[in-house]
């Protein structure tokens, strides 16, 4: 590769593609793509000029000393800023997403939330939610030493040598909010004056009793009597302010955040040890993971030897959603450090106990307490669906909602197998006939579309990517037009949520398309992928300038990709990693090239002319024709294999052309590691 077809690499000694295939027409999908790209760079800009103070911190001027809640809001506002950025968007909104988080970090600082940089102290279902944005500046530029010590800094809060947060004996952590400050027992100030804060008909109302064995309280409106309410808050601080619990798991991604930096093995110990007493927890409770541990080690020790009812467990508040988002954190980090997928066990018992318990109804008629994200199902509220039971209390299952599909997506995507294939199959015929139905819509994980993502890879919903992309552009429209008309009402008017709700990047459809991976796990996920793009002209992570990238297919051998350079002028290079991190292998890549030259050259043919005047009917055509004929001729496919056995290639696309890429891979066969394009 030379300096002067690849600039900004140096001895790469892997293959280069150069086959393609001169576009008749242009992809409507690619098109859609590049203008996402767009539009969403004009957007970003528009928020931080509007929303954030100079040094990025964001617009607010109210105090912070009610609860321990409200850190994970104001970085969720940028959780997905550096994503853009690996994907291909502009250059400097990775520069404004660091701007931002520092100076968020220091508004927190301000405001009593963060010390030394880091959450004095909260659960780990909002953690996850805030260190997302963390983990995805320090995959998007894994050279910035100051991110590579702090993600040093953060991980030794759980696994370093005197760790304040962990209790290696009893392999622990011992209290559910946890941080700089170390353990902080007990769930704060916020319900000091009783549960819940305020008036009976709060926002929690719909959680219901967040102990259901509280003497003298048996339903939600005995709280109304003050005396009950101060008990039930005596009762939280003293049952749920103690011990571990399941969601704790989201913590292994802080380690192995900082373990693909330098795979120190410690790191991974730590990993696998802390799932591994999950694990064991779980085998001796008929498969199903208990959600609480007393400090003495004790599964159930501070509920009278139940193993639900802890803190953001099976109970309250919100059941499955928040353990099985832990656990599957869990599987995908004890996959990146062991290539162990039978963590995923953990998940997959759960799901699939609850599909059993499943009911038909509508989402509008039936009492959830998810019914206020309603549009995180992605199918009509007013039609028979398929429900299941999200929750586990006193009386059993209770609390019936449509599958949140991003979990069973997610289970099948790390472990590619055909019983949980067959398992997502079956949860998209309990949704029929809307399976294939595109929620026009975009809740604060960016998730909900994984089941018409989910049959267009095994070629059932042919139309997603233009269907998808569209409804994408429609998204950031809206969220434009939120920021024109939504204002800061003064001091006292914003709701910490408010950023969330304007943010106008959307990358969930673009994450799907171009890295063939679902949406990085909202509560504390590592984004994995089957590719990675590199820009290799302008040196950085991303697809190129102009370029649009396909994933069509993908099984646990093999990945589909089509690229397409739609720029009518420049030629562009792009390399392809296996893997976010490059964990996995390729082994040989078929490139499908249309052509009518047997040989696939490029040139013009002397004679060309002569022979369409003559009616030479043998004489070899080539892309574009003859200036007199009235388009381009006909092509037919044809391909070509190479050997790679290596975890990248580069492809050249010349201006106005595409490859179609079939690839044979092994998954999980590299140790990963954060990859600059240096690197490669």
């Amino acid at each position: 590769m030379t300096a002067k077809n690849f600039g900004k690499i140096s001895n790469y000694a892997n293959p280069i593609l150069r086959d393609h295939t001169y576009l008749r027409t242009m992809p409507e999908w690619a098109v859609l793509q590049r203008r996402l790209f767009e539009v969403m760079d004009q957007g970003w800009r528009v928020f931080d000029e509007k929303f954030c103070n100079p040094d990025g911190s964001l617009i607010f001027n109210q105090s912070m000393d009610h609860s321990r809640d409200g850190a994970d809001d104001f970085y969720e506002a940028f959780f997905n800023w550096p994503a853009l950025y690996m994907l291909g968007g502009s250059e400097d909104i990775l520069s404004a997403a660091k701007k931002s988080w520092k100076g968020v970090t220091e508004q927190l600082t301000k405001l009593g939330l963060v010390k030394d940089q880091y959450e004095r102290g909260y659960d780990w279902f909002h953690q996850g939610e805030s260190m997302i944005f963390f983990y995805a500046i320090c995959a998007a530029d894994p050279k910035d030493q100051e991110f590579k010590k702090l993600a040093k800094q953060f991980a030794d809060l759980y696994a370093g040598k005197n760790s304040p947060n962990y209790v290696a004996d009893k392999n622990i952590i011992p209290a559910p909010h946890n941080g700089s400050d170390g353990l902080r027992p007990g769930l704060g100030q916020e319900n000091q004056d009783g549960y819940p804060a305020g008036d009976i008909n709060s926002v929690m109302k719909p959680y219901g009793l967040p102990l259901h064995y509280v003497e003298g309280i048996n339903e939600w409106d005995d709280l109304a009597v003050k005396e009950k309410s101060i008990l039930m808050a005596s009762e939280m601080e003293r049952v749920l302010g103690y011990g571990d619990v399941a969601v704790n798991l989201a913590v292994t991604s802080l380690i192995a955040n900082q373990w693909l930096y330098d795979n120190e093995q410690s790191s991974a110990d730590w990993i696998n040890k802390y799932i591994q007493g999950w694990v064991d927890r779980a085998e001796a409770n008929d498969g199903i993971i208990p959600d609480n541990v007393a400090p003495n080690g004790e599964v159930g020790g501070l509920h009278d030897g139940r193993w639900f009812g802890g803190h953001y467990g099976w109970t309250w508040p919100h059941g499955f959603y928040s353990v099985s988002h832990a656990t599957l954190v869990a599987g995908l980090n004890a996959i990146l450090v062991s290539g162990d997928k039978s963590v995923l066990q953990l998940t997959r018992t759960v799901l699939q106990k609850v599909k059993s318990l499943g009911r038909v109804g509508t989402i509008i008629e039936t009492e959830s307490s998810l019914q206020a994200g309603t549009e995180r199902f992605g199918v009509p509220v007013d039609k028979p669906v398929v429900l299941v039971p999200y929750r586990y209390g006193k009386d059993g299952w209770f609390d019936y909602s449509p599958m949140i599909m991003s979990l069973p997506m997610w289970l099948w995507y790390l472990s590619m197998s055909d019983e949980d294939a067959k398992f997502m199959e079956e949860l998209i015929e309990g949704i029929a006939p809307f399976g294939s139905y595109l929620s026009p819509t975009r809740n604060k994980e960016e998730a909900g579309h994984e089941a018409p993502w989910f049959s267009y890879l095994h070629g059932k919903n042919e139309n997603y990517p233009t269907t998808a992309l569209a409804m994408a552009l429609g998204q950031v429209a809206r969220r434009m037009r939120l920021m024109e008309t939504e204002v800061i009402s003064g001091p006292g008017g914003v709701n910490i949520h408010f950023w969330q709700e304007v943010q106008p990047i959307v990358t969930e459809i673009l994450t799907q398309l171009t890295l063939g991976a679902p949406q990085v796990l909202y509560n504390g996920g590592l984004q994995v992928a089957r590719l990675r793009y590199f820009d290799a002209d302008a040196g950085r992570i991303g697809l190129p300038n102009e370029v649009a990238a396909l994933v069509t297919k993908i099984t646990k051998d093999e990945t589909w990709v089509e690229l397409v350079n739609t720029s009518i002028t420049q030629t562009r290079r792009v390399v392809l990693l296996a893997g976010a991190f490059g964990e996995h292998q390729f082994e040989s890549v078929t490139q499908l090239s249309e052509s009518t030259d047997p040989k696939h050259s490029d040139r013009f043919v002397d004679g060309y002319e002569q022979a369409i005047c003559t009616g030479d009917k043998g004489a070899p055509l080539t892309y574009p024709g003859s200036r007199r004929a009235y388009g381009s001729p006909e092509l037919h496919e044809e391909s070509v294999t190479t050997e790679v056995t290596k975890n990248s290639f580069a492809v050249e696309l010349p201006a106005n052309s595409s490859a179609k890429l079939r690839i044979k891979m092994t998954l999980n066969a590299n140790k990963p590691k954060f990859i600059g394009l240096a690197d490669l």
